[in-house]
């Protein structure tokens, strides 16, 4: 049986001791359980999987296989949906509901093609169509199931404060608020003031997110917001133990990321590992150790790198074994799929999985360490082009 966490409490709780939920983000390709393991054993309270397109994920068994894949403790868990469907929306929560501890809709992605398709921010202009998305779902799942919505800042502050006023109306259990608006990049710095307004506002727990790249920044953030959650994106990525106050990451995060990857099989991909020892090692490695690193292309040549140049004692280790091998096999409703099968939304559509591979890394050049991340807040959005070549 999979393991369940009442979410609300993990509020509770916090607030009882004066502190905050430590939370990871949604981030498109790294969201996976692996990662969201390894950074649960290094102080993060509560995950999100990546944004997941409803519609694909109840029409396309690839879909499901792709983007959804746990094990018996990845808890507590939320899953983030991308929907403009009532009947999408429920049926997608309907199908992860044995699996995780809530469901979450995106009404903050800023990007072209979701905003194009009706998802993300496009649904702010459409309140009434949010509203039935969110207390439907609320209505057909228990209390403990919880329901919540992530959106950004508008740029007027009074609509801000009315939308979200009208959002915990819909019956939602938290809400996650990203301090920037849609039109901002990732280098500016949040509203504070706009945020504080809506913590001191809402009957409901509030997480902010934005800007949160060492532990030191979301303990002030906290102090001034006093809201009941952080949310870390790029910072945490970089860093997976974060929010165990390091300021870069720690030897035993990069061991414990290799043995996740030996317990997980053909279950991780070489290029999710490879990538995020990218961004793990980007203040530990030289310059000339990126150049050579970035070229490496097989899980041995990264491990064999790693022990001679990372891991030289392993007596310095953490002792704690990362649980990953207990996978579960989901077990999807076939009425629900089968009803939405019939309707695939073809290969026209942002995102396809008929006949496409769903992120292209086999063309990837090994040219991480000359890239950079762009916009790298909006990692918890499904943006297709995260590397840029630098200048």
């Amino acid at each position: 049986m999979k393991s369940k966490t009442n979410v609300i409490e993990l509020f509770q709780e916090a607030k009882a001791n004066l502190t905050y939920v430590k939370v990871c983000a949604p981030m498109v390709r790294y969201s996976k359980v692996q990662f969201r393991t390894l950074v649960k054993n290094f102080g993060v309270d509560l995950c999100f999987t990546p944004m997941i397109l409803a519609d694909s994920f109840c029409q396309n068994a690839k879909a499901r296989s792709n983007e959804f894949v746990t094990t018996t403790y990845d808890t507590p868990l939320v899953v983030q949906f991308a929907a403009k469907s009532v009947d999408e929306f429920l049926d997608a929560s309907k199908l992860v509901y044995p699996y995780v501890d809530g469901v979450d809709l995106n009404c903050g992605c800023p990007q072209r093609w979701a905003m194009k398709d009706g998802y993300g921010c496009a649904l702010l202009s459409k309140p009434e169509l949010v509203h039935n998305l969110l207390r439907t779902v609320r209505n057909n799942f228990p209390s403990n199931f919880t329901v919540s919505v992530k959106v950004r800042i508008l740029q007027e502050v009074k609509k801000t404060i009315v939308m979200c006023q009208q959002l915990e109306k819909c019956g939602i259990d938290f809400m996650t608020v990203h301090g920037r608006t849609p039109v901002q990049k990732s280098g500016e710095v949040i509203d504070v003031d706009t945020l504080k307004e809506i913590c001191d506002k809402a009957t409901i727990p509030i997480i902010a997110n934005g800007g949160i790249k060492t532990m030191q920044d979301a303990d002030s953030l906290h102090d001034v917001l006093q809201c009941s959650g952080i949310m870390s994106a790029s910072g945490i990525l970089n860093n997976p133990a974060l929010f165990n106050g390091y300021n870069k990451t720690p030897l035993s995060c990069i061991k414990q990321w290799m043995d996740l990857k030996d317990k997980s099989g053909d279950k991780l991909t070489f290029q999710c590992y490879h990538h995020h020892l990218v961004f793990m090692l980007e203040k530990i490695l030289t310059k000339k150790q990126k150049q050579e690193f970035n070229y490496l292309s097989t899980f041995e040549s990264v491990d064999n790198f790693l022990y001679k140049h990372i891991i030289n004692d392993c007596n310095t280790m953490s002792a704690k074994i990362p649980v990953i091998d207990d996978f579960v096999i989901c077990q999807f409703d076939k009425q629900i799929t089968d009803k939405h099968s019939r309707k695939c939304r073809g290969c026209s559509k942002s995102i396809c999985y008929c006949t496409c591979v769903y992120y292209d890394y086999d063309n990837n050049n090994g040219s991480y360490f000359t890239s950079y991340v762009k916009d790298a807040d909006e990692l918890d959005y499904m943006d297709s082009s995260i590397f840029e070549e630098s200048s």
